[in-house]
C-alpha cells in the first residue's frame, strides 16, 4: 500500500463541526525522499524505497552512503518500501503529506510502548484465583495449576502465562483523518496510535 514515514508527535484534541471535542494523534508525516525504486525485472517485484529525516554522514555505513548518493540524496536514519503509488515517482523525489489529502482511513503501523514483565492478570487479563475457592491466602494475582495429569504430564506450548508485555510491531487499522496541515507536514488521526512520543511510524492509505 502507499504511505510515508512519520514521526508520533503526541496527542491534542480538535472540536468537530458539530462540536464535540474530539481526541486525536499528530504526527509529522514526511517529507520523505525516494531512496531507491524497485522494478520486477530487476528486483522480482515492484516497490518504492523512501528515507526519513536526517543522518550524519559519521554515523552511515560507506554501503548506505553509496546507495543514497546513488539517489542524489542526503543521508537518511530510516527506510521503508512501500507499494501502489499511483503517481510516477523519480529517484530522489519527495514525497509529502499532500498525499493524504482526500484520504478517510488509513491504517498505522508502529512498535508498542514496552511495559516489561507482567503477570497474567495484567498480561492476558486473568481473573487471579484469589476469586474462587481454591483455598489461596496471598496469591490472587497468581495463574494457579499449570499442569495437566500424568498424561500428557507436560505443560503444552503457548500456555498463557507471565511474561514480557509490549514492545512488538503493531498495526491499527482504519484510522480516521481529521486534518491534513501541508505547511507544517502533519496529520491528524482520530484516537491513538502504537507508540511512545517521538517513535517511527508508518502510515499507510
Amino acid at each position: 500500500m502507499p504511505g510515508l514515514l512519520g514521526k508520533k508527535i503526541g496527542m491534542t484534541s480538535v472540536f468537530s463541526a458539530d462540536g464535540k471535542n474530539v481526541p486525536c494523534t499528530v504526527i509529522e508525516a514526511g517529507p520523505c525522499v525516494v531512496t531507491q525504486i524497485k522494478s520486477v525485472e530487476k528486483d522480482g517485484y515492484a516497490a518504492v524505497q523512501l528515507g526519513f529525516q536526517e543522518a550524519k554522514e559519521k554515523n552511515t555505513t560507506a554501503p548506505l552512503m553509496g546507495h543514497f548518493k546513488k539517489a542524489g540524496t542526503t543521508p537518511k536514519r530510516h527506510l521503508a518500501e512501500f507499494t501502489g503509488f499511483e503517481q510516477e515517482l523519480n529517484l530522489g523525489g519527495t514525497v509529502t503529506v499532500d498525499m493524504f489529502e482526500g484520504t478517510v482511513y488509513v491504517d498505522v503501523i508502529g512498535t508498542s510502548k514496552g511495559k516489561g514483565f507482567q503477570g497474567v492478570v495484567k498480561r492476558h487479563g486473568f481473573g487471579g484465583v484469589g476469586q474462587t475457592t481454591h483455598g489461596q491466602h496471598n496469591r490472587a494475582r497468581k495463574p494457579g495449576s499449570i499442569g495437566a495429569c500424568s498424561y500428557p504430564a507436560k505443560v503444552f506450548k503457548g500456555l498463557r502465562m507471565g511474561g514480557q508485555m509490549g514492545n512488538e510491531r503493531v498495526t491499527a487499522q482504519n484510522l480516521q483523518v481529521l486534518k491534513v496541515i501541508p505547511e507544517h507536514n502533519l496529520l491528524l488521526i482520530k484516537g491513538s496510535v502504537p507508540g511512545y512520543k517521538g517513535s517511527i511510524v508508518i502510515i499507510e492509505k
